[in-house]
């Protein structure tokens, strides 16, 4: 069960954190999916996906996925992220990424990210990552 709906949480990321990218598609039970609809400020030489802006969604869907399980809390922020890349990501497509909380305590938030190009069954990145969470009460 999700104590925030995808409505909630894009007009809280509006108020706290509105350069965030990506559009939220969905939140569920320790999930959530947002896609990036890829413009050319995305893309380096060659028409792929940046870096840079792979981690930035995966970023902001774990951080969504989170927001859904604890409520608006703008102090949640990434301690630790890593990107796997595992294949060039269309320059011609949105991006989609699936988020799933691996463990959720109460300092920390682990999780993984998928990332794919929108049609693509086979990922192009995998980001895990952890949030330090404030205390709640």
């Amino acid at each position: 069960m999700t104590v925030m709906t995808a409505a909630a949480i894009e007009d809280f990321l509006d108020d706290v954190f509105p350069q965030r990218s990506g559009t939220i598609e969905g939140v569920g039970h320790m999930r959530a999916t947002v896609s990036l609809a890829i413009e050319d400020e995305h893309l380096r030489p060659g028409a792929s996906v940046s870096g840079p802006t792979l981690m930035g969604l995966a970023d902001v869907a774990l951080y969504v996925a989170i927001l859904a399980q604890i409520g608006p809390e703008p102090m949640a922020v990434t301690s630790d992220l890593h990107c796997r890349f595992l294949r060039r990501p269309s320059g011609d497509r949105d991006l989609i990424a699936n988020a799933r909380i691996l463990k959720l305590g109460r300092r920390l938030a682990v999780g993984e990210v998928q990332l794919f190009s929108a049609g693509d069954e086979a990922p192009v990145a995998l980001v895990t990552a952890t949030y330090a969470l404030p205390d709640r009460d």
